[in-house]
């Protein structure tokens, strides 16, 4: 952003992509990490619901409930005093109805004190997306590899690797846009295709698993600090903060055990 001392705003992201810079968005989920990635510059932090895994140790984001994302929002909001906060809608809080869904985005911006939410799905969800953005609250989508699905895409692979996949997934993005979303999220398909939709779309494109060509990236502060129990084959990781915390973990054990911990008064 411009003024890195400022809120960061929606408009921010929009102007970035029209003079071709690229958006830096990362997941927190507490107020320590978010005031350390705020301290760093981060353009967004996305409370994502991909917490039910690497925070609360489930196996997909599905068990994830809107008090838990309320909670964790709230958390965020609290460490952030500059980036731009964005809220996962968690599975089956937008999918029931839209008069539910507006409920609970509600929630994740008057209760969590987040930016705007974020949602799964292309057409199916652009009444939706447009209800939301008419009452005043900004929507970011996600295309591609759908968390809150994974039982039904059969596990986390790749997506739209066929041509009228690879179609629809543009015809969705296109609908997206035009339904109000501010920004996609394109996750775990081919680069050449999300380089085709960022070119084509007005709104920003951020990338997780999509190559270099999105508008931005995005990634899990797990897995980009080495946190994760797992670690996805398109991550990065940029310092190896779990190996480091067990050595510092395990020098305590030593001190206390030896009596060195906590030092006698001279």
């Amino acid at each position: 952003m411009a003024d890195s001392t400022r809120t960061a705003r929606i408009t921010d992201l929009a102007r970035k992509k029209a003079r071709g810079e690229k958006i830096a968005m990362m997941t927190a989920y507490d107020a320590a990490f978010a005031r350390l990635l705020d301290r760093a510059g981060m353009d967004v932090l996305l409370v994502g619901d991909s917490l039910g895994m690497v925070v609360l140790g489930h196996q997909t984001t599905i068990p994830v409930t809107v008090d838990v994302m309320v909670h964790h929002t709230r958390a965020v909001v609290q460490g952030a005093s500059r980036a731009l906060v964005v809220a996962d809608l968690p599975f089956l809080s937008y999918q029931v109805s839209t008069a539910e869904a507006l409920r609970n985005a509600g929630r994740l911006l008057q209760e969590g004190g987040a930016a705007a939410v974020k949602l799964e799905g292309g057409r199916a969800v652009t009444a939706v997306v447009e209800r939301l953005v008419e009452v005043g609250i900004p929507v970011m989508g996600h295309l591609g590899l759908l968390p809150q699905a994974i039982h039904q895409l059969g596990g986390f692979r790749q997506q739209a690797t066929r041509a009228e996949e690879a179609e629809r997934l543009a015809e969705d993005a296109h609908l997206l846009q035009k339904a109000g979303a501010f920004a996609i999220v394109l996750e775990s398909i081919p680069a050449h295709l999300a380089g085709r939709v960022s070119s084509e779309l007005t709104i920003p494109t951020i990338g997780i698993g999509a190559g270099p060509d999105c508008d931005g990236q995005v990634l899990v502060m797990h897995d980009a600090v080495g946190l994760s129990a797992y670690q996805p084959p398109f991550a990065k990781q940029y310092a190896p903060l779990g190996e480091l915390f067990v050595k510092a973990a395990e020098e305590y054990i030593r001190e206390v055990r030896a009596g060195v911990f906590p030092a006698r008064p001279a």
